[in-house]
């Protein structure tokens, strides 16, 4: 059985592996688990999830941070989702089997570590950036998800036409009661990713908002820990006992 994980941005790659990765392609981290950046985005998370099922990948993991939509998340804690809700509001389930093993093996590890908890919940799809704390406490009073990203519905699909199981590993990032800066929407291109070039530019412009980066910054600080955390025992919650 071979572990195909998708992540899309470069620090969400960075709690997996220290060896470069080229967006769109995909590395063995083992002879069981092949890894792919995917960029932003849920197409570039379709494309990934296709290249990781042609790389052999019999079940599909969706990896990196998140948004909190429930005010009982903070930054840095993890989210198993126990399904994916799309824009549209359909629902796609994570294979419960592989979850309920998962989430036994993840509550060790919650235990063990300080400074984040394990919750469970629906994910939510974002096709666009959410960036104010009102938008977010609003999507979660239409769907009672706990949180959201852009690319885990893209690759839970590619799962379900293939039939095989789906997970996803996400981490808060920004909590439910911030807004974001609005450097980050001014710094987006068109795949997704923030250009350091426009991002200095707005500060330039913009000073008040260098605060709110900080902030930022920190919050998904503490979301790479909480995923460097999990991913040192990757191996223990890939084992076949556990499939």
């Amino acid at each position: 059985m071979i572990t195909g994980i998708v992540v899309a941005l470069p620090q969400e790659l960075g709690t997996l592996t220290t060896r470069k990765v080229v967006k769109g392609h995909c590395i063995f981290l083992t002879d069981t688990v092949v890894l792919a950046y995917s960029g932003a985005g849920a197409d570039n998370a379709q494309a990934a999830a296709q290249l990781l099922i042609a790389q052999g990948a019999t079940r599909l993991i969706s990896w990196g941070c998140a948004a909190a939509l429930s005010a009982d998340l903070k930054s840095g804690d993890l989210v198993l989702a126990d399904e994916l809700i799309n824009a549209d509001g359909m629902t796609i389930a994570v294979d419960s089997e592989w979850h309920r093993r998962v989430r036994t093996a993840l509550e060790k590890v919650a235990c063990q570590a300080s400074g984040f908890a394990l919750r469970g919940g629906s994910l939510l799809e974002s096709k666009t950036l959410v960036s104010t704390s009102r938008d977010k406490q609003h999507l979660h009073q239409q769907t009672n998800a706990v949180a959201l990203d852009m690319e885990s519905i893209a690759v839970a699909k590619v799962a379900q036409s293939h039939a095989l199981p789906f997970l996803a590993i996400r981490a808060i990032a920004d909590p439910v009661t911030m807004d974001l800066p609005k450097a980050i929407g001014h710094s987006l291109n068109l795949q997704g990713d923030v250009e350091l070039g426009k991002l200095l530019k707005f500060l330039l412009l913009h000073p008040s908002e260098l605060k709110g980066l900080i902030t930022l910054g920190q919050h998904f600080n503490s979301a790479k820990r909480t995923l460097k955390l999990v991913a040192k025992e990757l191996e223990h919650l890939l084992a076949p006992e556990l499939a």
